[in-house]
């Protein structure tokens, strides 16, 4: 059965005649939503712009909204967080980051041999907490012949071991200049 408040809030709506409403009211079963859709079907009222429709009552359309789209929120995207997702989110991502870092690996090498291999995780606890230890050491490798080379999934791309054999060449250059060696191994002094 259709009531009088269904039919006034259609007629509202629509811009149509008391008559009109209760039959179209009647022809869907009381369902405005679907009375509406009728309607615009039949090219009897326009459609809004942005195909959205609404068929609740304005005064309860703040309340309800609100919880709809707290409920709706995407679960990556932050907003509403609790503090607990959050650090489970960061813990998740440290993790995935030591993961990565114990897979690849820094190699030392001499020549052809290799002279020791450390996972990335354990260089950058050597670089955070002993810098001014770390970087003067490998400096100084450099200079005695030592080549460094990233192994792994992630690091061991080939523009990033070419970096690092550029500057071992560039440290054998130098190391040829102060000894007065030319780049064919002659000797400069004589």
């Amino acid at each position: 059965m259709v009531t009088l408040e269904q039919v006034e809030k259609l007629r509202e709506y629509a811009n149509i005649s008391y008559e009109e409403a209760k039959k179209v009211l009647e022809e869907t079963n009381g369902d405005i939503l679907e009375a509406i859709v009728k309607l615009e079907k039949e090219n009897r009222i326009a459609a809004p712009e942005g195909g959205y429709y609404n068929s609740r009552d304005r005064s309860q359309e703040g309340h309800e909204n609100g919880k709809e789209e707290y409920e709706n929120k995407a679960p990556n995207s932050g907003e509403g967080a609790s503090f607990g997702e959050l650090l489970g989110r960061f813990l998740r991502w440290c993790g995935d980051l030591i993961s990565r870092g114990n897979v690849n690996s820094f190699v030392v090498t001499k020549g052809d041999e290799k002279v020791m291999s450390i996972p990335v995780t354990i260089l950058v606890i050597l670089l955070v907490f002993t810098f001014w230890i770390t970087i003067p050491l490998i400096i100084v490798g450099l200079f005695f012949g030592y080549k460094y080379k990233f192994v792994g999934p992630d690091l061991g791309k080939e523009n990033v071991n070419r970096a690092m054999d550029s500057v071992a060449e560039a440290a054998e250059n130098l190391i040829k200049e102060v000894k007065g060696e030319k780049s064919n191994g002659e000797d400069s002094n004589n």
